[in-house]
């Protein structure tokens, strides 16, 4: 592992040779030097794509692997490292915005909607999402606010859906 400047800070660098880190960091969408999260919702996006074809029921099971994979993943990929929350860890973007899109109405407007609205709560992180991050450690801390964010997201995307 060698090491890379974010910010003030150094920090390690995930071996994209390692399935863990891999995964971790978005297949290598979180090793951007420049907005890591907002590159791991985009992958998100090429992610959500095809399965939005899927039925509900099928979706709601995928995103579930993802959300209880992610817990020991992310936890797994922050303890090889010894980063809590390291910035380049973006599988919890990938549920965070798989979540922010369960039923969403079809459509481009609809997905640029969600990844704004889920990109503003997780940078924001209103209360409890903030707490959440700050307060919750290992896999599950790391998941567990972007799972809120996209709770929010979602739930602001489906309001605008209905009033719209």
């Amino acid at each position: 592992m060698g090491s890379t400047t974010s910010g003030a800070k150094l920090l390690p660098k995930p071996s994209l040779g390692n399935i863990v880190h891999l995964l971790a960091f978005g297949f290598g969408a979180g090793c951007s030097p420049k907005a890591p999260g907002t590159m791991g919702t985009l992958l998100a996006v090429g992610i959500y794509l095809p399965l939005s074809l899927l039925s509900p029921a099928v979706y709601l099971g995928v995103l579930g692997m993802v959300v209880l994979g992610g817990i020991w993943l992310c936890g797994s990929a922050a303890r090889d490292l010894g980063v809590h929350d390291h910035p380049g860890i973006v599988w919890d973007e990938i549920a965070g915005f798989l979540l922010t899109m369960v039923a969403a109405p079809p459509g481009w407007y609809w997905v640029a909607v969600g990844f704004l609205l889920f990109r503003l709560f997780d940078i924001w992180k209103p209360w409890p999402i903030r707490w959440l991050d700050r307060g919750i450690g290992g896999g599950l801390g790391i998941m567990l606010d972007d799972i809120v964010a996209g709770l929010f997201a979602a739930a602001c995307l489906q309001g605008m859906a209905y009033w719209l």
